[in-house]
């Protein structure tokens, strides 16, 4: 056994979380491919059971109200505060991150007011995100101009009304600095709205601490809610009597079974509502969110940086030089919870690893990438996938 076998075995031994593991369905797979799609918290077939057979199926229309399903999207939105450093009542879970970056940006561009009509967009944004803030400046009459997040502090000016950011590019795993970047935004009278996709359930994010207006995030990432779980809006408290959003639904209507012709939104969070909830994602969520009870999200945040470490050590050990070039930061600052490898052949590599009982994934042109989520991946399975790594490259 290697000198890093050896240690991966003695740090899993010390890791606090390592119990965690067992409330997942894992096989002798090393899954680094979290922050793609989380692994299945054992609770949810059951509980997905129960819905289907017992409240859609038994209970039927009445699951409304006696099976809680009305309520659902701010009461998981509750569930999901904590984990993004937000106080209960200002985050509501429905619809997919795409609409939801909709939704915010648009209504960041309202709050705004007349006389700013610029949008900053992320120029190393998710390709969705782009699309979106493209199609809320064509309907908001705004001009729409990509900036590296470092860059947004000198392009802010007294035109700017919103700006979209990602907390952890998607690409490359850089974390980028939520509160100085915030800071900057509101210095200059903006709202900034922030994608939390590949940070929340990972890192500490700190919501309401830091004064952010707006954010969206997903679910099926590190918060392990399954394949197309619903997203989540952040509406801070104070700007929620404010907050007019674009899609104004029945679900978001003061009185949504009063079937008034006139759009009344309801109070609070829950105005960032619109149609019918997905309630068997919703519920499937739901019980996927039960991993988290009693985790920090600092003990999360400190085995994740642990984990890449150890991951670019083991790395910088066993493949070649010159074979790889990490395009991660190294410093912690500035680290999500993946580490993204530049590789040639990287999609055919990428193949190979995954028949070799290693999953991460490849991004055009030439990156590898593997997540970590902390809930279940250990340093052995770190060891692991670089020693195949190097195999692989061999």
């Amino acid at each position: 056994m290697s000198e890093l076998a050896m240690r991966a075995e003695k740090l899993d031994a010390a890791d606090d979380l390592r119990g965690k593991r067992d409330a997942f369905v894992l096989d002798d797979v090393i899954y680094l491919d979290g922050n793609s799609l989380g692994a299945l918290p054992a609770v949810v077939p059951g509980r997905v059971e129960d819905v289907v057979r017992r409240q859609w199926g038994e209970l039927r229309i009445r699951s409304w109200e006696e099976s809680g399903w009305w309520t659902a999207p701010e009461r998981i939105g509750d569930r999901i505060a904590p984990l993004v450093g937000a106080a209960p009542g200002q985050i509501v879970v429905g619809d997919s991150t795409s609409v939801n970056v909709f939704k915010a940006l648009v209504g960041a561009v309202r709050m705004a007011g007349e006389g700013r009509d610029e949008i900053l967009v992320d120029a190393t944004t998710f390709p969705t995100d782009g699309y979106i803030a493209q199609s809320a400046a064509r309907m908001t009459g705004c001009t729409l101009r990509p900036v590296a997040p470092a860059q947004v502090p000198g392009a802010l000016g007294d035109r700017t009304a919103a700006v979209l950011l990602n907390h952890v590019d998607y690409r490359t795993g850089r974390l980028h600095d939520l509160p100085a970047l915030t800071a900057a935004v509101h210095a200059a009278g903006a709202y900034v709205v922030w994608d939390l996709c590949h940070s929340a359930g990972a890192l500490p994010v700190g919501l309401d601490e830091h004064g952010v207006d707006l954010a969206v995030g997903c679910t099926y990432k590190y918060l392990n809610g399954g394949p197309g779980s619903p997203a989540y809006l952040y509406v801070r408290r104070d700007l929620q009597g404010r907050f007019d959003s674009p899609l104004p639904g029945w679900n978001s209507h003061a009185e949504p079974f009063g079937m008034r012709s006139g759009y009344e939104p309801a109070p609070g969070a829950l105005r960032g509502r619109v149609g019918t909830p997905d309630i068997l994602s919703m519920l499937a969520l739901e019980a996927a969110l039960e991993v988290w009870d009693g985790v920090p999200v600092e003990a999360v945040r400190a085995k994740s940086l642990a984990l890449t470490d150890f991951f670019l050590e083991c790395v910088a050990a066993y493949v070649p030089e010159g074979r790889v070039e990490c395009l991660t930061p190294v410093p912690h600052a500035e680290r999500g919870s993946q580490i993204a490898l530049r590789c040639d052949g990287a999609g055919d590599v990428m193949k190979r690893l995954v028949e070799r009982g290693v999953v991460g994934d490849f991004r055009a042109p030439d990156v590898l990438r593997f997540g970590f989520t902390p809930l279940y991946v250990g340093f052995a399975d770190v060891e692991r996938a670089a020693r195949v790594l190097a195999q692989t490259l061999g």
